[in-house]
């Protein structure tokens, strides 16, 4: 009997055990210079400035938010289909999330939508890059400079994703990554912060630990910070990591060629495939595909399941979460109701083969009927 095909899956090998191996033997397990040589590789990567490593990504946006000094009576734009996280740390800064909605081509900020949220009391805008496809930033930085109002990239799912060959990460104030290992590369838990900003980089490295500046052989205090430093060893699995970048993401591109073309061939209607505008290149962090209003989604993944492929849904529409709701009252947010309802979430990896993947496009099918 074949084996359940997972949703996710790091790629790991011995470069990793190597790695952490090393870090084991200088004894030295804590933030050190292999967070040091981590913050290189992903700055190197993207040509940025500043790149701080964190404990995880919820933990790199909090400091964003820090660093805007956003606070109560503050406003900041996020769209409602999105992980809480990157709701959670605006409320834990007292401020207002404004949920906008998203357009159901790329699951990403609506451009309109974000205009229509903007008010005298917005301090900053979340734009996430959901499931590895760059939100469409030229549009959203031409809103939000008119107004003056800074950005912040989620870019938790799109480290090595572009837009016409400016990376993902450079584009906003600053920006965001996860290194869980649902995402494209992994430190098992961790994060990180990237920023071109001679304000922002100093201050978010001294935030990140406990506030303090090392001067001489001591701490000097100067504002309240926090405890979000990447341990050596989560740095070093990153840094072995950082070497496999882009083979990750060609296998992930190439691999979702073969699915897209598998389902396609089943010649399913009520399945939209991700889709990927001229000049964006999508790191498929996640294969999500949005199914036609009518289809159960949930039907399909219990029946997918029982067919030995794990799936799950998109992510959350925050606006219709319990929570939210009490806390913001109803909103009328449609395209990020339909994702939620209709987004399904289909197994890609390195490590699947061609065969696993027409065997997912199969299960897909069999599903709905």
């Amino acid at each position: 009997m074949s084996e359940t095909i997972r949703l996710a899956r790091p790629w790991l090998d011995a470069e990793e055990l190597q790695e952490i191996a090393a870090v084991l033997a200088t004894g030295y397990l804590t933030q050190g210079p292999k967070t040091v040589e981590f913050e290189q590789a992903v700055s190197g990567y993207l040509g940025v400035e500043h790149a701080v490593a964190t404990t995880s990504a919820t933990t790199a946006l909090h400091l964003a938010m820090v660093a805007l000094e956003v606070g109560p009576g503050d406003e900041v734009i996020v769209p409602s289909f999105t992980f809480p996280a990157t709701v959670n740390v605006v409320i834990q800064q007292g401020a207002v999330p404004v949920l906008a909605d998203i357009d159901l081509a790329s699951f990403n900020l609506s451009t309109r939508s974000l205009a229509e949220c903007i008010t005298p009391r917005t301090k900053a805008v979340m734009a996430v890059h959901l499931f590895g496809l760059p939100a469409s930033m030229p549009e959203i930085l031409a809103v939000t400079r008119e107004h003056g109002i800074p950005v912040v990239e989620d870019a938790a799912c799109a480290l090595g994703a572009w837009i016409n060959d400016r990376p993902c990460g450079t584009f906003a104030d600053m920006a965001c990554f996860s290194f869980h290992p649902r995402k494209i590369v992994t430190t098992g838990e961790g994060g990180m912060l990237t920023t071109d900003h001679a304000e922002f980089g100093p201050r978010v490295r001294r935030l990140r630990q406990h506030g303090g500046e090392r001067v001489d052989n001591r701490f000097t205090f100067v504002e309240p910070g926090f405890n979000y430093r990447m341990s050596d060893i989560n740095a070093a699995m990153g840094v072995a990591q950082m070497r496999k970048l882009d083979r990750i993401v060609a296998e992930r591109r190439r691999l979702a060629g073969v699915l897209g073309e598998a389902i396609r061939g089943h010649g399913l209607e009520g399945v939209r495939l991700p889709s990927e505008p001229p000049g964006y290149r999508h790191t498929f962090q996640s294969y999500v595909v949005l199914l036609a209003e009518g289809i159960d989604r949930d039907g399909v993944i219990r029946r997918m399941a029982e067919r030995k492929v794990e799936t799950t849904v998109g992510t959350y529409a925050l606006h219709l979460e319990e929570y939210f709701r009490k806390l913001f009252g109803d909103v009328d947010l449609p395209n990020a109701a339909l994702a939620w309802r209709q987004a399904l979430t289909l197994p890609l990896y390195p490590g699947l083969t061609d065969a696993d993947m027409r065997r997912v496009a199969e299960a897909l099918a069999e599903s709905l009927r």
